[in-house]
């Protein structure tokens, strides 16, 4: 999760929310690590993610359902907030947990 996080937050970094728009390569790629992100999280068990309350796992894991399976009706804002408002902050949380 936090590999597929910084990954997104690189691709996104210096670009803006009208670049998602202009470029459908960048696009897929957020969506590809927003994914990858929501997987994860699916794969962890119950017990952990009751662990991290503060986590919104059901969101991550609905976004990763949302992306996957209505993949034609994409919302670039949606992705784009994503990436720069909640991602910071998983980062945050999981840097934190494996520091630990």
């Amino acid at each position: 999760m936090l590999d597929a996080a910084g990954e997104a937050m690189a691709f996104a970094q210096g670009r803006s929310a009208d670049d998602l728009r202009d470029d459908r390569i960048l696009l897929l790629a957020l969506v590809k690590e927003i994914e990858i992100i929501g997987e994860a999280a699916t794969q962890l068990s119950d017990d952990f993610r009751s662990s991290l309350p503060d986590v919104p796992w059901a969101l991550i894991r609905g976004m990763r359902n949302r992306l996957i399976h209505a993949y034609a009706d994409v919302n670039a804002g949606l992705v784009w907030s994503t990436i720069n408002t909640d991602l910071p902050e998983l980062v945050r949380t999981l840097e934190t947990l494996l520091s630990a």
